[in-house]
């Protein structure tokens, strides 16, 4: 268990293997893409839909949005939710529950251990990063990620803290077991 968890560090995930032609491919695709200004345009301007419908839920995020992402300020989201109990965690857990949407937590999970693993650590954003992966989602998708979002919101005083009940010393964020307290 220990060589796997120091695996995630150099290798990655034990089941992500080597890359498939078809997947060095499609990053060739996308480096190319991104050199396209009008592609560019799409992105940012469908980022910004899904921004403008959380604005509308008065969800609070980030602003200005940007080209890949909305962040979800979690510390507003859930104030009641102290930074030891993983508010952003918490909010991410709640928005797969309601809507299947998956997100990530940034904050005290991910960056609350120094670079030995050994010290606790107060970062200075509790955030939950919605990425817009390119060429998948229309509008219609979006907008149902702002409705969960937004019911998700509407009912955030019933959002619980967590604690961790196991956790690696490298890179908890991806293996630690967390729990409702």
């Amino acid at each position: 268990r220990k060589a796997r968890d120091l695996l995630i560090i150099t290798e990655g995930f034990v089941t992500y293997g080597g890359l498939a032609r078809r997947d060095l491919e499609t990053l060739a695709v996308g480096l190319l893409e991104a050199l396209d200004e009008k592609y560019l345009e799409y992105r940012i301007n469908q980022v910004r839909f899904l921004g403008d419908r959380l604005v509308e839920k008065d969800v609070p995020i980030l602003l200005p949005t940007g080209g890949h992402a909305i962040y979800l300020d979690a510390k507003r989201f859930a104030p009641h939710i102290p930074p030891e109990q993983f508010p952003g965690q918490s909010i991410a857990c709640e928005i797969y529950i309601q809507g299947g949407v998956r997100t990530v937590e940034i904050g005290s999970l991910m960056f609350g251990k120094d670079g030995d693993g050994q010290r606790e650590l107060r970062p200075p954003f509790e955030l939950v990063r919605l990425a817009i992966p390119r060429r998948v989602y229309t509008n219609n998708h979006l907008q149902y990620v702002a409705d969960v979002v937004g019911e998700v919101y509407r009912n955030r005083d019933k959002l619980r803290g967590m604690k961790i009940t196991y956790q690696t010393q490298f890179l908890r964020h991806f293996t630690a077991h967390l729990e409702y307290i």
